[in-house]
């Protein structure tokens, strides 16, 4: 059983920037693929950046494409969110998933389904 869990969320400036980590326990963390989604008060969850288990390969949702940055360390078990010229619109709570399920491509990374496990959440708030 996987245990991940979210820090380093809070309130930032629009145009500032912030770097949320996800730290994994409990499986053998370079053998997951790792994902980044978010949810919007009143929206659905979406996502948002995904990272093959060696860090080779990354997809990112085209509103966050060339502001936001996935990384790895596969020695402290811990995913990153590099998230620069943050927007009023990037507010949600941003949740990391885990899965070692074949899933290559955008679309498999974008989907819900593959991933078998996921954290607890952390508020990110971006004010104008």
């Amino acid at each position: 059983q996987v245990r991940l869990v979210e820090s380093g969320g809070g309130l930032v400036q629009a145009g500032d920037s912030l770097s949320v980590s996800c730290a994994a326990s409990g499986g053998t963390f370079g053998t997951y693929k790792m994902a980044w989604f978010r949810q919007a008060p009143g929206k659905e969850r979406e996502f948002v950046a995904r990272i093959s288990s060696s860090g080779a390969t990354t997809y990112y949702a085209d509103s966050v494409k060339g502001r936001f940055t996935i990384s790895r360390d596969n020695v402290k078990n811990t995913v990153y969110l590099q998230m620069n010229s943050p927007k009023p619109e990037d507010t949600a709570i941003y949740y990391c998933a885990a899965t070692r399920n074949y899933c290559s491509g955008y679309g498999c990374a974008a989907a819900f389904h593959p991933y078998n496990y996921w954290g607890q959440g952390t508020l990110v708030t971006v004010s104008s």
